[in-house]
């Protein structure tokens, strides 16, 4: 069952290597790599917490805004980037009693509604893999279009 603590490993300074898609709907399409760095802090005494992940060689950053609801016992996960200005529809799920959580939401990307999938796992003290899928078929099956590998940063 989820609670208001799930995403506490995630607080503090990360780097951050990123895989995406350079089409999220095509299957066939070319994988890009690059790296980033991300600072995530508490809010709410840990039922939320906001993120800023800075991109240099894309020359953008993103946020997530993440709330953990008590009555639903679920967590909503806000995204947002600066090439935008605009938050995405948000995720909303929990994680299981394996340690992944699991999030879905309803999206448009390139003109085509979709399902969005984030999946969080592989949670230690210093590493986390978040996976983002889109499914355009109620899904049946999804595509994984962008994976982040997230690495606790040294303390200074």
């Amino acid at each position: 069952m989820s609670t208001a603590y799930d995403f506490d490993f995630l607080h503090g300074e990360w780097d951050i290597r990123h895989r995406r898609r350079t089409d999220f709907l095509d299957p066939g399409s070319e994988w890009r790599e690059f790296a980033a760095t991300q600072v995530c802090r508490s809010l709410f005494g840990g039922a939320a917490n906001i993120d800023e992940m800075t991109v240099p060689s894309q020359g953008w950053k993103g946020l997530t805004l993440r709330l953990f609801d008590p009555e639903t016992r679920a967590w909503s996960l806000n995204w947002s980037t600066s090439r935008t200005g605009r938050l995405f529809p948000p995720v909303v799920g929990r994680f299981g009693p394996d340690g992944r959580g699991e999030f879905h939401g309803d999206d448009v990307h390139d003109g085509k509604d979709v399902r969005v999938r984030f999946v969080w796992s592989g949670i230690t003290a210093t590493t986390a893999r978040w996976e983002q899928a889109f499914s355009v078929d109620g899904e049946e099956t999804w595509l994984t279009n962008w994976v982040m590998d997230f690495t606790r940063r040294a303390a200074s």
